[in-house]
């Protein structure tokens, strides 16, 4: 839809799909475009994945009962405002399914009554709460079905998030894929709970008119991240986006639909198209859309890709049976999944109008009857989304002045608190930026059933306070506001705000994308006049993302800044909530506030830069964008990503990393079986026309059937006669047994089984200090160690609620996906052999790449630099094809009596290190020697041809072993660093220096032997050689001893180790 139609591939399934599409003759267009690899033929269901294997029953025996013309109705759309809902597909009657209803919105019912609105999905991810999440999730599936909604179109996750200044990122989650797939996992298993479901954004719908540009790598470590997710949640439905993806429409881009998410990641639902997103028929069908939506080709014109085309595309042979079959499966199975019950209740609302009567067929003005019942869906829903929006809400900066305690007069400034004069739902679609801002705009938008106002709420609480309270709800009052500001006790806060949304709606220049990153009605000019008046200001920030603060936000009579997001209807008494400390804030910013705009790289393209053909976004920054590009660039943030305050103090100790005995990874071989096929059909076209005596034509409906049996007629399609050889790609018709990829996860949606074990659990107790009770959001942070990986990732988080003086405990898990790297060569993930560290706490803790100028929270404990990074020793060098098995053991516990007042952050642990990995990875793997020195003269470790490239040390070169060899010659290492704690040699015979990594012999004056010190040096080279656990245990005690050196630890605390 919001593409060119000169774009367009294919007219009425007959033209070439979009993988042939290139620039070919004209002369306007001044660059070679990207290319989307092919991938056919489509795969069918598989009848054993985990999690589908009922509703795969199910479904099969539905299907098996469908004609042709009932497959065909159910995967096509019956038209823009032909029935009730925002899109619908035609009905099985006889066999007593009534049309399934697909209907907006992630944050709620798009265009009903009496449902909720809300807090969008970005101000959900700021809660870095999962079960507060689901239940967002669950409640919206509630009022979904309660409405008679099948389909809800949401969650989010295709605007990752890469351009802040995009219009549709606060429909999602997060620019990081750990949290945005963490929330759609939540909210997916919520609303399927409930009996909906649906992932929105698929095809990675960042920007909708161009081409993005993505290369694999990026494509499978950041965009595909969350989606995996998704699909290991059971997802049933995915929505395919309007953009290309390497110049391919997302709808007909077989690399994507066939490969990346049916084939890799082994999705088992149905793909729908975005609302005229599709461009193709018989093209788009074998590239693996099963469901177009709203069925016509434009809107109310009647006609469509599908429909008839589709039913002419099967008896001619073009689209196997086997891929229409497919689809229906899909379909059913994913209805089968969350409705248990093919009778589904009526559907009992019109999106196209609130009246309580009127035509059910919209678009025709057919059919005149009760179309709204008005059902209230909203049950106590108004209570969680007050939860929410104050669990969401982000304390930046708090120098003292919050939480207020009956404060003598509150002065409230700005629109942004007050009420939009023509009510909440005056502009459709929330098209407009007036009052305070509860949601964006465009498709992923709800009607308010009410919107509490911050100045509501807020004036309510002063009053039972008896404080004095005054509001200017206008920016531009400048004279009362100084006026009111000014005086004496004044308690100051200013809301202000900055909107986006969809581009079909322009607000005030804003084509949905936002122009800059500014508050929106010269809300800097507001703050920092206000400030400048009263020294106690408090900013409270509504927005669709970050906003730049850089000219005002360290001002010292600034003293507290709040970042409220999207909250929905209870926006007032959320905010109030947390200003008073009912709530105690422990939102988590779910992106990086920066200092400018072009400190964030990716930006939005705003003008056309290929000529008439789509415009080309590259994604060069690969996976650096939000918090991976400041830190790559070395640029100073105001705020980090993940970075919130609380009224209350934390303090972590106790920090510790166990490893899990997970198995070895293997590939994923095999093959699927042939493609099935469920019953059978006539070839007689007479059995397809439009059956006028059994019900009437509604006009612009979209039919299954033929009015003609000329095919060509019925088509409409002058191309119609084409071979399907003639513009189908190679095997896209095929319905032979394929064979699975590697990375696939065969039975198990989400990609290979074994990239989910887990084999790392990290602890960490945490003790609230403070006097009040409140939530700390531990986050777990991975630096991956390659030359080519961000400093640090996100992988885990939790949100604890502590009462004061108690401790609790947080407990992460590293799955092998969290330590892996997408290899493009053998199109797998694969562990490098780099050394990996992980951090506990926050983004802005880690110290990792730029500096931060935000001020110091006081939720950590202030007697220490805490943390530093955390060594966790994940050295794996994992090939793709072998890559667990040569895992080190287990890094083992630190002694009680050291961690229980250290964490393993403290110098000391180096040293606790170093003695319990020696004495943890000793001798079951030795055979008898009478020496250890011996070992570099044992023959069966050494291959005829080593003698010629021996170094002094005896050792050969690191690919001669063999893995059991290796094995051993790493037990022998660590008997060698055993021995040498136990006799007592110093560091000079252990060379710490990491670049070198030779052992040095000892000086005359060395109180050491002969034969000790050739020990050290044969097991220092050999050790150093392999990267074994005993190279890491030897560069703890070298860190120890040098600390030792410096005075950092005492002698008490060597003792036992070199020196």
């Amino acid at each position: 839809m919001k593409l060119a139609a000169a774009l367009s591939c294919l007219v009425g399934g007959t033209l070439a799909t979009a993988e042939t599409f290139t620039d070919s003759a004209n002369k306007l267009n001044k660059r070679a475009l990207e290319k989307s690899d092919p991938f056919y033929p489509s795969p069918w269901m598989n009848p054993d994945a985990d999690g589908w294997k009922e509703a795969y029953a199910q479904a099969r025996d539905f299907v098996s009962q469908m004609t042709l013309l009932e497959k065909v109705n159910l995967t096509t759309g019956v038209g823009w405002a032909a029935e009730q809902c925002v899109g619908q597909v035609g009905a099985i009657p006889r066999l007593g399914l009534r049309s399934l209803c697909m209907q907006d919105s992630p944050l709620g019912i798009r265009g009903t009554d009496y449902n909720s609105a809300f807090p969008s999905g970005q101000t959900a991810a700021a809660t870095f709460d999962r079960g507060l999440i689901y239940r967002r999730g669950y409640a919206m599936g509630q009022e979904a079905r309660g409405k008679g909604v099948n389909v809800l179109l949401g969650p989010v996750a295709g605007p990752l998030g890469r351009m802040p200044a995009a219009g549709r990122n606060w429909e999602g989650f997060s620019p990081d894929p750990v949290l945005t797939g963490i929330g759609m996992s939540e909210s997916i298993k919520g609303i399927q709970d409930a009996g909906v479901g649906e992932a929105k954004g698929y095809g990675f719908d960042i920007s909708e008119t161009l081409s993005s540009n993505i290369d694999d790598k990026t494509m499978h470590e950041l965009y595909l991240w969350p989606f995996a997710d998704a699909v290991r949640a059971g997802v049933g439905s995915v929505m395919c986006s309007y953009q290309q993806v390497n110049n391919s429409y997302g709808c007909q881009n077989s690399k994507i639909l066939n490969d990346l998410l049916k084939n890799e990641l082994g999705f088992q639902g149905f793909v729908m198209s975005d609302w005229q997103a599709q461009h193709t028929g018989a093209a788009s069908a074998v590239a693996g859309l099963d469901m177009t939506m709203p069925g016509d080709t434009e809107f109310n014109t009647g006609l469509s890709y599908w429909g008839t085309n589709l039913t002419l595309a099967v008896l001619n042979g073009t689209v196997p049976a086997y891929r229409v079959d497919d689809m229906a499966m899909r379909i059913m199975a994913a209805f089968f999944k969350v409705s248990k019950n093919i009778k589904l209740d009526p559907i009992n609302f019109s999106f196209w109008t609130l009246d309580t009567y009127g035509p059910i067929h919209w678009a025709a003005k057919k059919d005149y009857q009760q179309i709204n019942f008005h059902v209230d869906v909203r049950a106590d829903h108004g209570n969680l989304i007050r939860e929410i929006g104050a669990k969401g809400t982000v304390l930046l900066k708090n120098t003292g002045s919050l939480p207020l305690n009956k404060p003598k007069f509150v002065a409230v400034i700005g629109e942004d608190a007050g009420p939009n004069p023509n009510g909440p739902n005056s502009c459709s679609d929330r098209g407009c930026d007036s009052g305070t801002l509860a949601m964006g705009w465009g498709s992923g938008t709800a009607n308010f059933p009410y919107l509490v106002t911050p100045d509501a709420a807020l004036q309510a609480q002063a009053v039972r306070d008896g404080s004095r309270y005054e509001s200017v709800l206008s920016n531009y009052a400048t004279s009362q506001t100084k006026a009111l500001v000014s005086q004496a006790n004044v308690t100051a806060i200013v809301f202000v705000n900055a909107d986006s949304g969809e581009g079909y709606i322009n607000v005030d220049g804003n084509m949905g994308d936002r122009k800059n990153l500014t508050l929106w009605h010269d809300g800097d000019a507001l703050v920092k006049n206000v400030s400048s008046w009263c020294p106690n200001t408090i900013v409270v920030i509504h927005s669709t993302g970050p906003v730049l603060l850089t000219d005002w936000y360290n001002s010292p009579n600034i003293t507290a800044i709040l970042w409220a997001g999207l909250p929905g209807q209870e926006s007032g008494n959320s905010i109030t909530d947390v200003l008073y400390g009912k709530v105690n804030p422990a939102g988590r910013s779910p992106f990086t506030w920066g200092a400018t705009r072009e400190g964030y790289g990716a930006d939005v393209l705003y003008k056309p830069n290929n000529g008439k053909g789509a415009p080309q976004q590259d994604f060069t920054e690969g996976v650096f964008i939000d918090y991976r590009y400041f830190d790559k660039a070395n640029t100073s943030v105001i705020y980090e990503f993940g970075h919130g305050l609380s009224y209350t103090t934390f303090e972590y100790s106790n920090i510790r990393v166990e490893k899990s005995n997970a198995g070895e990874y293997k590939p994923t071989t095999g093959a699927t079986d042939k493609a099935p096929t469920f019953g059978n059909f006539s070839t007689d076209l007479n059995d397809y026309l439009f059956p006028s005596d059994e019900f009437p034509y509604v006009y612009q409906y979209i039919y299954p059937y033929l009015n003609t049996t000329d095919p060509k007629k019925a088509s409409a399609d002058p191309h119609y006669g084409q071979k399907a050889e003639d513009f189908l790609p190679p095997h896209a018709t095929d319905d032979k047994a394929q064979p699975l990829l590697r990375a696939s996860g065969g039975d198990s949606p989400g990609g290979n089984r074994q990239l989910y074990d887990i084999l790392y659990t990290i602890t960490a107790d945490i003790k609230n200090t403070g006097s009040i009770v409140g939530e700390e959001v531990p986050q777990l942070y991975v630096s991956l160690g390659g030359e080519g990986d961000p400093k640090v990732v996100l992988r885990d988080f939790d949100r604890i609620r502590i009462d004061p003086g108690q401790t609790a405990q947080f407990r992460a898990r590293l799955t092998r996906r969290d330590l892996s790297n997408w290899d493009v060569g053998v199109q797998d993930w694969v562990m490098s052999g780099k050394q990996k560290k992980a951090f506990v706490g926050r983004k802005d803790d880690t110290d990792v790449g730029g500096s931060t100028t935000s001020n110091p929270s006081p939720s950590h404990s202030p007697e220490r630099d805490w943390p530093e990074p955390i060594d966790t020793w994940l050295t794996e060098d994992n090939s793709a094809t072998d890559s667990p098995s040569s895992s080190p053991p287990a890094t083992p516990t630190p002694p009680k009596t050291t961690a229980s007042n250290h964490s393993l952050n403290a110098p000391l642990a180096h040293a606790d290190l170093a003695l319990s990995l020696a004495r943890s990875i000793t001798a079951p793997a030795l055979k008898s020697s009478p020496d250890p020195f011996v070992k570099f003269l044992f023959p069966g470790l050494r291959s005829d041809d080593d003698d010629k490239n021996n170094n002094e040390t005896g050792q050969p070169p690191a690919n001669k072993w063999t893995p059991d060899q290796e094995r051993e010659v790493t037990a022998w290492c660590a008997r060698g660093l055993e021995l040498m704690l136990e006799g007592g040699l110093t560091r000079m015979h252990f060379h710490c220096d990491d670049g070198n990594r030779r052992s040095t012999g000892g000086d005359d004056d060395d109180q050491v032997d002969d034969a000790g010190s050739s020990r050290v040096l044969g097991y220092s080279a050999l050790c150093w050689e392999y990267g074994s656990e005993a190279e890491l245990a030897s560069r703890a005690a070298c860190e120890a001893l040098e600390m030792y050196e410096d005075g950092v630890l005492g002698r008490e605390d060597v003792e036992g180790l070199p020196g």
